[in-house]
């Protein structure tokens, strides 16, 4: 009995072997050898089943000595073939993924890194200046009724003002946002001063379209309310603001204007870089870019946002931020912002890359 045990170990091991041989050039051939081996060895009808039936002809003490012998090759076979099997496994799965590899740092398509739009990237710059100087950022809808878009503004119901806006009214009385001043209204409903906060997005108007003119642009609003604001903080926070977009001290001029929301209200003007003053398609030949509207708080505007304005005063202005891109990024038409056109948008790549670098 013994010799047929040192037969059947002998047996196994040679046949292990020429399983293992396979393991690197057809895993999935020596999978299945596995498989047969178990069969063959450990089955019902298998070898060990075969030595099983021959111990009951010996006598008691033989029978201990090669039971415990066909327990110990059993446990070899057993394991040697499950160590066989979990290799092929990950062989094949090992294969799978070296066929299936795709080197994702290769380029075949010779495709391009994504840019941030211009204007995306004059508003996070702005963001960062305001958030900066102590700003919250504050969002509100592109539709907007009319009392946030002009009545809370101080824009009475015939006011000529209005007429100016050229705006996209839906049916049941709603409208398209013509500025972002409708965020300061909805801010103020919510927050008591003193405060300071900015608020940008799309604005809408039924414009002609030119080289500094579109139908749809963006805008960015700010507010600041406290105790005895002067026009003098006004102008501080305008020139850090410009100071910090353009890195660098840029001409303006300031001069009176009329809107309804602000009293006294002005008109920020700064020298066109794009012509350098000299007069340009963009600045309409006069050499002056007019950058934003601003002033004090108009009375009622506070109180339509619930604050006395007998105990509190502020400013506030609103630019549009397609212009000031443009200004920043010396483009001389508005029209490619908004054109979809890649080959433009590749232009600001190096910029994206800086900014969030």
């Amino acid at each position: 009995m013994q010799t047929k045990l040192d037969q059947l170990q002998a047996e196994f091991l040679a046949q292990l072997a020429e399983a293992q041989a396979l393991l690197n050039e057809a895993a999935d051939q020596a999978g299945k050898q596995a498989e047969e081996l178990r069969i063959a060895f450990l089955g019902k009808k298998g070898r060990f089943a075969e030595l099983m039936v021959g111990l009951k002809d010996l006598g008691n003490e033989e029978k201990a000595q090669v039971g415990k012998g066909v327990n110990q090759l059993k446990e070899l076979v057993t394991n040697s073939i499950s160590d066989l099997s979990q290799k092929a496994q990950t062989a094949i799965a090992d294969l799978a993924v070296r066929s299936q590899w795709i080197d994702i740092s290769l380029n075949p398509y010779q495709e391009e890194p994504g840019s941030l739009h211009p204007v995306s990237l004059m508003h996070l710059k702005l963001e960062e200046i305001f958030e900066a100087m102590g700003f919250t950022i504050y969002d509100g809808p592109q539709v907007e009724t009319d009392h946030y878009n002009f009545e809370a503004l101080n824009f009475d119901p015939h006011h000529p003002a209005r007429d100016m806006h050229d705006t996209f009214f839906f049916k049941g009385g709603r409208l398209l946002r013509t500025q972002t001043s409708t965020i300061q209204i909805r801010a103020m409903e919510k927050l008591k001063p003193p405060f300071r906060i900015i608020g940008s997005g799309k604005v809408f108007r039924c414009e002609r379209v030119d080289a500094s003119h579109d139908a749809c642009f963006h805008q960015l609003e700010g507010m600041m309310v406290d105790k005895d604001i002067s026009v003098a903080n006004l102008k501080h926070f305008m020139q850090v603001m410009l100071s910090g977009i353009f890195e660098s001290e840029v001409k303006v001029r300031l001069r009176p204007g009329y809107f309804p929301f602000v009293e006294p209200g002005f008109e920020l003007e700064m020298a066109c870089l794009i012509c350098g003053g000299e007069g340009c398609a963009v600045c309409k030949r006069v050499g002056w870019i007019e950058l934003l509207g601003c002033g004090m708080v108009h009375p009622n505007v506070l109180r339509a946002g619930g604050i006395d304005p007998e105990e509190y005063s502020g400013f506030a202005f609103g630019m549009g931020t397609d212009r000031l891109a443009m200004m920043k990024y010396g483009i001389s038409d508005i029209r490619p912002l908004h054109s979809g056109d890649l080959n433009f948008s590749r232009l600001f790549s190096a910029a994206t890359h800086y900014r969030l670098g």
